[in-house]
């Protein structure tokens, strides 16, 4: 193709190309003709060639990008967020020369980025003792060398000065042989003066290099101190004015007189305000009856009588009727006292990507990420409940509740990383009423794709996530949908989860806080139908309840109809709203009373002896016949920490991701190959998902291809690769 038809110019020595390419823009303009470039492991475009000295419309970074082809013209590619480029070539040979050239480019920026975190992994690292020693030894001999040719020189240079005195003779005789003697000297002189010099080459030439080294490692203790004294005197002033805010707070508690059946509002200008509260009413988020119930203490909470606050009841997890079901187990091995030093290791950890961290398994909990994904349907009775309504405001009400549950689990441990390829299936239709199959689909960024099948619905999610590591927190933002549809009514609906942040990392005892809005909108049928739900973040000075959630759904006219509230990790309640009132900024509802839909079932007492599992996670990982080869049950690894093995595990651990990282550089290795021989090399596809355009986002995500159960059904594991 010409310059002004859309040709590639691919350069040799780098996976450079360059081009006009038609790129979607809206549903208005549709495809617009635009100049893409690819230098350097990232894609830019722009509207001409004119602007790529001024003027970029929009760049991805092909390391952790995501390259999908759609048909024979066209592909997309996503960095895994929201950011997404659908490009169409002008024929299928122009399409599959920019993929190839964009698979290239990532796996190359992939491999300089890996370089340059075990560039600056190796400089961070204290010298061990043997090698300093070996340096400190190697330095005194070759001093040593130079002490013996100082001494060489002076006794060389005394002597030929003294043959030089004597040379002053009249007598031909003499003259020649003391001009003998002169020449030797001279030349004793100039090899001790060649050995001197080679001697301070050698001697220069290693403390130049280990200095060079040194150096480094100064500098980057220096930092290291800096940023802990920083983080230190942060502390110090935190817990200060914890201390002051504290003491202000005993000194001016006051709580807001409530008069009869009336609400004290405060305004901007301090100003007290009255009104009358009717029967059922909520004022923002908060309700107000005339029979104010007493809530139940945290020890009971959670047997609170179901006949009482009307919850749906689950299935349970040991039935007593008269089907024969497996006997599932309730606990794991306890976990064995392993001490760690904590700063030791965090310390050369500060800023870097949570997945490029090499964590020992004293940090994991016997899980991989695969089956902690499970546990978000431990209490898939609401989406039971959901596909049993007709109202669809309602349906996203249990739908909401149910996402809001997935964080109930939420723990201190980290799971293990999957594998690529890696899956995990848990069938539990026989008691629960539901099964799932997961798979690691992608190692950069890492992802995983789940499908699970219930009663009269089908939920699926694509999760990956970007993470720091701050020093005192852990910040983990979730990237990706979760879905979900019924079977019978054709309704739809999708959400993100929330922010996740991880704290008391150095100093303290770990806690975990979810904050954050979650934004729900139904799809299809149910289109127009939204909900948002707030999670509260945690805050000292805060007098409401910790860990609160509170949450509207909209129906098509943006009118509100049902209102949740409740807690992530203890309860949720929901109500209809039957009329609204008051402004937009401080709405006033009524409403029926709240039902509370969903209460957590607390880990046994002493499940803190076995990573504080509940009992369905606890039977995530028990051992299973049938499974395909590369389930999470088999991974050695991760079964050895369970029974205890933690030292067998970690060598385990390490083994199997230096055979992820062999197979992943032979695919670089063929795609290299592929590239330089001019032929197309066909990206990492999974074996249980198919990359497709998904309804409600912009990106490509991976869904379920519906095959794994029949291929489980005939024991056929032949397309499964070789992981463990």
């Amino acid at each position: 193709m010409s310059e002004n038809n859309a040709k590639a110019t691919p350069e040799k020595k780098d996976p450079e190309m360059k081009g006009w390419l038609l790129k979607w823009t809206n549903y208005i303009k549709g495809y617009q003709r635009r100049w893409f470039v690819l230098s350097n492991g990232v894609l830019s475009y722009y509207r001409n060639q004119a602007e790529i000295n001024h003027t970029c419309r929009g760049t991805i970074s092909l390391h952790g990008a995501l390259i999908h082809t759609v048909d024979s013209c066209t592909f997309a590619i996503s960095n895994g967020g929201t950011q997404t480029f659908h490009i169409k070539a002008g024929n299928e040979v122009e399409r599959q020369s920019w993929v190839t050239a964009l698979e290239l480019a990532k796996a190359k920026a992939i491999r300089a980025m890996e370089s340059e975190e075990e560039e600056e992994e190796e400089t961070a690292q204290v010298v061990p003792s043997e090698e300093l020693n070996t340096v400190v030894r190697d330095l005194t001999e070759r001093l040593e060398n130079l002490r013996t040719c100082y001494d060489l020189i002076t006794k060389h240079g005394v002597a030929l000065q003294r043959a030089l005195s004597e040379l002053e003779t009249n007598d031909q005789e003499q003259l020649s042989s003391r001009t003998k003697i002169v020449n030797e000297r001279a030349t004793l002189f100039r090899i001790t003066s060649n050995a001197m010099i080679n001697a301070c080459n050698d001697y220069l030439s290693t403390a130049e290099t280990q200095g060079h080294k040194w150096s480094k490692m100064l500098l980057h203790e220096r930092e290291q101190r800096q940023r802990l004294e920083d983080m230190v005197e942060q502390l110090a002033k935190q817990h200060t004015q914890l201390e002051h805010a504290a003491q202000l707070n005993v000194q001016q508690n006051k709580i807001m007189p409530r008069h009869g059946n009336s609400i004290m509002t405060v305004t901007s200008d301090d100003e007290n305000e009255f009104f009358d509260a009717e029967e059922n009413m909520c004022f923002g988020d908060e309700l107000l009856q005339e029979t104010v119930e007493e809530e139940p203490s945290t020890s009971n909470r959670d047997t609170v009588d179901r006949s009482s606050v009307n919850i749906p009841e689950p299935i349970t997890l040991t039935p007593t009727n008269s089907i024969v079901l497996r006997k599932r187990r309730t606990r794991i091995p306890d976990k064995p006292n392993y001490p760690l030093n904590l700063w030791s290791f965090m310390k050369n950890c500060i800023g870097k990507e949570l997945s490029k961290i090499p964590m020992p398994v004293n940090f994991n909990e016997p899980l991989s990420m695969l089956q902690r994904l499970g546990e978000d349907y431990e209490y898939a009775y609401l989406l039971d409940k959901a596909a049993q309504t007709n109202d669809k405001c309602e349906q996203l009400s249990y739908i909401a509740a149910f996402a809001i549950t997935s964080y109930s689990t939420t723990r201190t441990s980290k799971p293990f990383n999957p594998l690529l390829g890696e899956t995990y299936e848990c069938d539990r239709t026989d008691d629960l009423g539901w099964r799932m199959i997961a798979e690691q689909v992608s190692h950069h960024p890492p992802m995983a794709a789940v499908h699970c099948e219930g009663r009269g619905w089908k939920c699926w999610q694509e999760f990956t996530m970007t993470s720091k590591f701050r020093g005192k927190y852990l910040q983990v933002i979730p990237l990706g949908n979760a879905y979900v549809e019924f079977t019978a009514s054709g309704n739809k609906y999708t959400w993100h989860k929330v922010t996740t942040t991880v704290n008391n990392i150095i100093v303290g005892k770990l806690w975990v806080d979810h904050h954050g809005e979650m934004e729900m909108k139904g799809l299809k049928s149910a289109a127009g139908i939204n909900a948002r739900i707030k999670y509260i973040p945690y805050s000292y000075f805060s007098r409401e309840q910790q860990r609160r959630v509170k949450g509207e759904v909209f129906d098509e006219n943006k009118s509100v109809k049902w209102l949740l509230r409740g807690t992530w990790d203890t309860k949720i309640e929901i109500a209809k709203v039957v009329s609204a009132n008051g402004t937009t900024e401080n709405p006033l509802y009524k409403t029926s009373p709240f039902t509370t839909v969903w209460n957590r079932r607390l880990p046994e007492p002493d499940s803190d002896k076995y990573y504080g599992f509940t009992v369905l996670a606890c039977q995530l990982n028990e051992h299973e016949e049938n499974v395909a080869p590369t389930d999470s049950r088999l991974r050695p690894d991760q079964r050895l920490m369970e029974e205890g093995k933690w030292d067998e595990s970690n060598v385990q651990k390490i083994r199997l991701e230096e055979k992820q990282r062999a197979k992943r550089r032979e695919r670089e290795s063929e795609a290299e190959s592929a590239a330089s021989a001019g032929r197309p090399y066909p990206p990492y596809e999974s074996i249980w998902f198919t990359r497709q355009k998904e309804e409600g986002v912009e990106s490509v995500v991976h869904i379920y291809n519906g095959r794994y159960w029949e291929h489980k059904r005939d024991q056929d594991w032949s397309i499964c690769p070789d992981l463990y």
